[in-house]
């Protein structure tokens, strides 16, 4: 793989930080006055008539051609989980501390691959998983809060996203990105439109419409990048620059609502960021010796 192709996929997968960072501080913004369903429907709408605009003149009824339509129903339910998730906490707690807890995930999907697939996970990536989901209590603190909204809907996020990214990696091996993507939207968008009656609104403000075309934008052009980046660059490579989200995320935060992590939560967040980049490290490290070890497939997941 040339070196152009790297870099290039590492700007991608940049810029889709960037871009989920817009998503997520912008549903923090407009969640004090649009409902929660109404700016789901709307997100998923966005990605849908997007992805059919761009694509359907040019490749056609080809572009709905599917071998796991199941699947892709499944996957679609499980986004949209996640998503929901997302925007419940995100009404809830700052977005840079729920951007650190949903950076747990390609560890998580190490604990998995060591118990559900049965892979041989290293010692070092045992310590990575468990100091990192110490870091993740650090910031959500279930102590102080107990069992509340701000501890249960951030992790209900991963659980949702590691199955989520699980299901990709099992489908990417038969299924057209792009077909898959248009059916997500339409499985977001017929899920959160059955509420819509009940929900939807449009008397609010011409500033949150634009604030919501916007939310759209920002989670389909993150999702466009991310296969983007992938088409260039394998996923140990990127996966380490998926955590300057964290970082769009705390400079989202201060820009838009002047809010700055306490010192638990910064800890938190570099234990988190810190763990997740040596795993990476790990995986391209595996990834480049003769016969990669069923971790570094596993971490390749993401």
């Amino acid at each position: 793989m040339g070196r152009q192709h790297v870099l290039a996929g590492i700007a991608f997968v940049t810029a889709s930080a960037a871009c989920f960072s817009v998503l997520d501080t912008t549903v923090q913004y407009i969640s004090a006055a649009v409902p929660i369903v109404m700016a789901l429907w709307i997100r998923y709408a966005f990605q849908a008539v997007v992805t059919a605009a761009w694509l359907l003149p040019e490749r056609g009824l080809s572009l709905l051609r599917t071998q796991r339509p199941g699947q892709q129903l499944a996957r679609g339910v499980l986004l949209m989980a996640s998503t929901a998730c997302a925007f419940a906490s995100l009404k809830i707690m700052p977005v840079s501390e729920f951007t650190a807890v949903v950076m747990i995930t390609p560890l998580a999907i190490t604990v998995i691959a060591a118990t559900a697939l049965q892979h041989v996970v290293s010692g070092l990536r045992w310590a990575l998983v468990i100091v990192s989901f110490i870091g993740t209590m650090v910031i959500i603190r279930p102590l102080h809060h107990g069992l509340s909204l701000q501890v249960v809907l951030p992790l209900g996020c991963v659980v949702a996203n590691v199955a989520f990214q699980l299901l990709t990696s099992k489908m990417a091996r038969t299924e057209d990105p792009m077909t898959t993507h248009l059916y997500t939207g339409i499985v977001g968008m017929v899920l959160a439109g059955v509420l819509q009656p009940w929900v939807f609104t449009w008397s609010i403000d011409w500033t949150m419409w634009l604030l919501l075309g916007l939310m759209g934008a920002a989670s389909t052009t993150g999702h466009f990048l991310l296969i983007m980046a992938y088409q260039k660059s394998p996923p140990a490579t990127l996966m380490p620059y998926q955590y300057t989200q964290i970082v769009f995320a705390l400079i989202g935060g201060w820009l838009v609502f002047r809010y700055v992590p306490d010192q638990w939560s910064m800890l938190g967040m570099g234990v988190i960021a810190l763990c997740g980049a040596i795993g990476a490290w790990l995986t391209l490290r595996e990834q480049r010796s003769p016969s990669p070890s069923p971790a570094a497939a596993a971490a390749s997941l993401v």
